[in-house]
């Protein structure tokens, strides 16, 4: 038979720490409930934005 495959690891997107992503990992992508939560604040706080083009003009709408 064969054997299952290891769980992926990815890389916590707040400060970089190798996570297991298995049901284990109660808090993945990240891997904690503060780095998750820190993530949660930058989306409250609007930091996470998409960057503007140059304006618009009335002619271009």
């Amino acid at each position: 038979m064969t054997q299952p495959a290891a769980p992926r690891v990815v890389n916590c997107p707040t400060c970089g720490k190798p996570v297991s992503w298995s049901a284990e990992s109660a808090f993945r992508p990240f891997c904690s409930e503060r780095c998750r939560n820190i993530d949660l604040g930058a989306w409250a706080a609007e930091e996470y934005r998409v960057p503007e083009n140059e304006k618009q003009s009335s002619n271009e709408q």
